[in-house]
C-alpha cells in the first residue's frame, strides 16, 4: 500500500473513532448528567488511538519516552479544566474556551522547554490535583437542562472533532517522542465537549462535566505512568493494554463511588 494512502486511511480511522466517542459522550452527558459524561470523556478516547498508532510506527522505547513526556502535560490539562470551570459560571463560550486553551498552550510550551524525569512528572500531577480538585468540588453537581435536538447537531459535532483530530495527527507525523507524547494527549475530547455543550446547555452544566472530569484525569495520569514503566520490559502492546485497564478500572471505581453517595 502506498504510504500516502496508508496515512489517509489511518487519519480517517482516527477521525472516525474519536468523533464517534466524543459525540457519544456528549449525548450521554445530556441524558445522564455530568458524572457519567465525565467518566466517558476521561477514558483514553483520543490518547489511546494516538499511542496505538505510535506503537505501530515506533519501538517500545519511543512509546515509553512519549508517555514520560505526556505526564507533565496531563497536569497542564488539569489546570486548563480548573480555569474553564471557574470562568464558565458566568463567562461566554469565547472567553472561557480561549482562556482555558490559551493556558494549556502556554503551559505546554513551558513544559517542553525542560527535561522531565519520571519523578518530576509525577510531582507535577500531584501538585496539580492538590490545587485543582478542592477548587472544582463545589461545581460538580448541576442538573442537566432539557434539550431540544436539531437535525444538524450530530453531524456538526462529528465534523468539529474530526477537524481537530486531523490537525493533531498531521502535525505529529514529523515529531520525536517528546512532541509526540505532548500531541497524543492534546485535550481534544474535553475541549470538544466545551464547544459542543456550552451553547446547548449553558456554562454551569458544562462546567460540571469538566469538574467531574478532573477526577478522571487522575486515573489517566496513573495510566500514563503505567505505560511509561511497563513499555520497555513488557512491550508496547501489553503496556498499552495495562494502561487502558487502569483507566477503565479507575473510572468504574469512580462510578461505583458516585452511586454509593447517591444511595446515601
Amino acid at each position: 500500500m502506498p504510504p500516502e494512502l496508508a496515512f489517509i486511511l489511518t487519519l480517517a480511522l482516527r477521525m472516525a473513532i474519536t468523533a464517534a466517542f466524543v459525540v457519544t459522550a456528549s449525548v450521554i452527558t445530556e441524558r445522564s448528567g455530568p458524572v457519567i459524561g465525565a467518566l466517558i470523556a476521561t477514558l483514553p478516547i483520543s490518547a489511546g488511538p494516538s499511542y496505538a498508532f505510535l506503537a505501530l510506527d515506533h519501538d517500545a522505547a519511543f512509546v515509553a519516552q512519549g508517555a514520560l513526556a505526556s505526564l507533565p502535560i496531563n497536569a497542564a490539562t488539569v489546570f486548563m479544566s480548573l480555569v474553564y470551570v471557574l470562568l464558565a459560571q458566568r463567562g461566554s463560550l469565547i472567553v472561557c474556551f480561549c482562556a482555558s486553551v490559551g493556558l494549556w498552550l502556554g503551559l505546554a510550551v513551558l513544559i517542553r522547554t525542560a527535561q522531565w524525569s519520571f519523578g518530576a512528572g509525577i510531582a507535577a500531577n500531584v501538585v496539580a490535583f492538590a490545587i485543582c480538585l478542592p477548587l472544582v468540588q463545589r461545581f460538580r453537581n448541576v442538573r442537566m437542562p432539557l434539550i431540544t435536538r436539531r437535525w444538524y447537531d450530530i453531524p456538526l459535532r462529528a465534523v468539529l472533532v474530526s477537524t481537530l483530530v486531523a490537525t493533531v495527527t498531521t502535525v505529529s507525523g514529523w515529531a520525536g517522542p517528546a512532541i509526540s507524547g505532548t500531541i497524543a494527549i492534546v485535550p481534544i475530547v474535553l475541549t470538544s465537549l466545551m464547544l459542543i455543550l456550552q451553547p446547548r446547555i449553558g456554562g454551569p452544566p458544562t462546567a460540571a462535566v469538566i469538574a467531574n472530569s478532573v477526577w478522571g484525569l487522575a486515573g489517566f495520569a496513573i495510566a500514563v505512568a503505567v505505560l511509561h514503566v511497563t513499555a520497555l520490559p513488557l512491550g508496547s502492546a501489553i503496556a498499552l493494554s495495562l494502561a487502558l485497564l487502569t483507566c477503565v478500572a479507575w473510572n468504574l471505581g469512580l462510578w461505583g463511588w458516585s452511586r454509593r453517595r447517591l444511595v446515601r
